[in-house]
């Protein structure tokens, strides 16, 4: 799976007629979605939790971007960038309020935007959410109340201030790593939007890309 050497690479994979039946059977798919298998592919990674300790975690992004998607998770492993979890969105039945509340990190789930009906970024496999407990999506109403997804992170990660007096340091803000993602193609960060403001979320450039 990985390759030798004191570092391990990521390595990219077709998605198999077994996972896609799975992909399909657990809703993360379906044949109206915009993006069909056989552009898909697996990126299988290291990663540290937030304990130190390292898993092996896959996302399925659009094979366009693969390679890309490859070395962006490479450098999350060097640089020790935590991530909660990393499990397949056939686990939580593509139910996007389910992994965010299992704080996991995914990207391709073939789903309308959230609160909308097109398709989000994430059913073109152009779209990666990390750690959703530590990196909130808040949208607002027209009364301007705020909903916060998850709402584990309504008292944990809405303060965006990482050095603060007499407060512990918060690893795995997306803040950190907008720089990898922006280096490899993903240059839209949701924490740069007004409303909604979706600080686990990046994606590649527009909906006409």
């Amino acid at each position: 799976m990985f390759c030798s050497g004191s570092f391990a690479r990521a390595d990219v994979n077709p998605i198999t007629p077994g996972q896609c039946a799975d992909m399909n059977a657990s809703g993360v798919t379906s044949d109206n979605a915009p993006v069909k298998c056989d552009r898909l592919r697996g990126v299988v990674f290291r990663y540290v939790d937030f304990q130190g300790q390292t898993h092996v975690g896959q996302i399925v992004v659009l094979d366009a971007v693969a390679q890309r998607v490859q070395v962006i998770f490479d450098t999350l492993y060097e640089r020790k960038f935590p991530l909660s979890k990393v499990v397949p969105m056939e686990r939580y039945h593509g139910d996007d309020n389910a992994s965010m509340t299992d704080d996991n990190t995914s990207a391709f789930n073939a789903r309308a935007i959230t609160g909308g009906s097109e398709w989000s970024m994430h059913a073109y496999g152009v779209a990666i959410d990390i750690n959703p407990r530590q990196n909130p999506y808040i949208s607002f109403g027209d009364d301007g109340v705020a909903t916060v997804l998850p709402a584990s992170a309504a008292k944990e990660a809405v303060n965006r201030l990482n050095y603060r007096p007499g407060k512990d340091f918060r690893p795995g803000q997306a803040e950190d790593v907008v720089d990898i993602f922006a280096n490899n193609g993903f240059l839209q960060w949701g924490g740069y939007w007004n409303f909604p403001i979706d600080y686990q979320h990046f994606e590649v450039g527009s909906r006409t890309f």
